[in-house]
């Protein structure tokens, strides 16, 4: 086993998990409680961007941020079976690492500029607001799709190596 995930990428995705559950349990009730869950999640995202560039070499974007062609080529492998197994990000899961993690802010910067003066008491802010919420749930759906099908094609568990940080060596 190697150790692929280190502990700050760990906490950071649990924690954002938990923040985003936590920001759509109380989405029906505007109010600090939705306002200060979403601020964490926007911070947890700073703290990974920061990661991105001081974590091992797992943690970097550099590591796993492929061009859109490679994302792009990749998941036509996958349709076939015939994608490579990675030990950290492929390239499908390294473009929705960055479009998790830009709607995340996104959706905390649309919260925020709702309640701003200048925008309160327009209906586009929040509506705005909700359909970049959506977006959010289609983008986590997505991921959780592409963990269950590598899990399935690489016959390994993702979830407990996220737990765990560990992942078999190579194939």
């Amino acid at each position: 086993m190697l150790r692929i995930w280190d502990l700050p990428v760990r906490l950071l995705h649990w924690l954002l998990v938990l923040s985003i559950a936590g920001a759509w349990i109380t989405s029906s009730r505007t109010g600090p409680l939705h306002e200060w869950v979403g601020y964490g999640a926007v911070a947890i995202v700073g703290a990974r961007l920061l990661w991105a560039v001081k974590g091992n070499a797992y943690a970097r974007f550099s590591e796993f941020v492929t061009p859109p062609r490679a994302s792009l080529g990749y998941l036509r492998q996958v349709l076939t079976g015939a994608a490579p197994r990675y030990l950290g990000h492929n390239p499908a899961g390294g473009a929705m690492v960055v479009a998790l993690l830009a709607c995340v802010t996104l959706v905390g910067l649309s919260g925020w500029a709702a309640t701003t003066d200048l925008l309160w008491g327009y209906a586009w802010p929040v509506q705005v607001h909700a359909a970049l919420a959506w977006l959010l749930v289609g983008l986590i759906a997505l991921h959780l799709a592409g963990v269950a099908l590598a899990c399935w094609q690489h016959r390994e568990n993702l979830v407990r190596a996220m737990l765990t940080g560990d992942k078999r060596a190579g194939d």
